[in-house]
């Protein structure tokens, strides 16, 4: 018996080493300082196509060099793309003094967006593609909506993320891709996977979005219903939080079906799986309360904590 104990001990704590994440290769300092930074009032919120979003651009892309991950196009981090507001949408998001409905005779109007993007190359030809989106609601009736949580969250969990496969050679690609305008409908998105060359070696992506605010420190993967198969590198991750599954099954009334709500569905359109990491909404969601002050700072770390284990597990599972 003795024996039999010694070996479940040493299975046991083997286990749990293998599906904990190494806390001593995570900055979770330069984690809360990013976030701080990308949710800070100087940005006015980032809102898409204004100077606020603009200066998050160049602040990740700094970040990026900083980490020194790999361009992917014309010695730039920065994938800029053209869209066009015409109509009543044009008026929503240029408006023009004493014109409130009216937009017949208003001349379309061409902004610029643009997604920031790096890699870590793996050992195999097969990619898996991190998202969160750098935008937010700018800035409405004179309030700035910082969008801490909403996504400047997993914006900054890019970094930390990145950090540690720079440490820890993965064995796929990794894709670091934080997408503009995913508020006014993954714009971003949609324009990077329309242009990247080896879509059909992306065998996942992993998308995050509202991650750092929940006080019943419940962290949800959504995507299961779709892509059963990825379930098994999601269990047994020790953490403080806990890990849930669902919000993914139209037919399940009792939960919202996030599957069309973020930048992961562009990818799920493809056929391409993916798995959504997100918190349900909280009092703050799209409101300019949605500030640094008002994550849960321990959290947040703990769910990004997580979130490495899991690219982790999918990265050997994958292969």
């Amino acid at each position: 018996m003795k024996t039999k104990f010694l070996l479940l001990t040493l299975f046991t704590t083997i286990f749990i080493g293998c599906n904990s994440p190494k806390n001593n290769q995570f900055d979770k300092d330069m984690l809360l300082e990013s976030i701080k930074i990308l949710s800070h009032d100087s940005l006015e919120g980032r809102g898409f196509s204004k100077a606020g979003n603009y200066k998050a651009q160049k602040f990740i892309a700094k970040r990026f060099e900083e980490i020194s991950l790999e361009k992917m196009f014309d010695d730039s981090y920065i994938q800029e793309f053209p869209y066009t507001f015409s109509g009543k949408r044009r008026l929503r998001m240029f408006p023009i003094a004493g014109i409130e409905k009216d937009a017949e005779n208003i001349s379309d109007t061409t902004v610029i967006g643009g997604n920031v993007i790096g890699k870590i190359s793996g050992k195999i030809d097969k990619t898996i593609v991190i998202t969160g989106h750098l935008d937010h609601l700018g800035v409405k009736n004179g309030e700035i909506y910082n969008g801490a949580d909403d996504d400047a969250s997993g914006t900054a969990a890019l970094f930390a993320i990145a950090s540690y496969f720079k440490k820890n050679k993965p064995k796929h690609t990794l894709v670091f891709a934080a997408v503009d305008a995913e508020e006014i409908g993954s714009l971003g998105a949609d324009y990077f996977l329309k242009n990247y060359t080896d879509k059909q070696n992306i065998v996942l992506n992993i998308n995050m979005d509202m991650i750092a605010h929940n006080d019943s420190l419940q962290l949800y993967a959504s995507g299961l219903h779709h892509y059963p198969q990825l379930k098994e590198p999601l269990q047994n991750i020790e953490s403080p939080i806990t890990l849930l599954f669902g919000h993914d099954n139209p037919t399940d009334k009792s939960k919202d079906d996030w599957t069309f709500s973020s930048d992961h569905r562009i990818f799920h359109k493809e056929k391409i799986p993916f798995i959504y990491f997100g918190v349900e909404d909280h009092k703050d969601y799209h409101k300019a309360t949605d500030t640094f002050e008002n994550i849960n700072q321990d959290f947040y770390v703990d769910a990004v904590k997580l979130i490495i284990k899991a690219i982790e597990n999918y990265d050997s599972f994958l292969e």
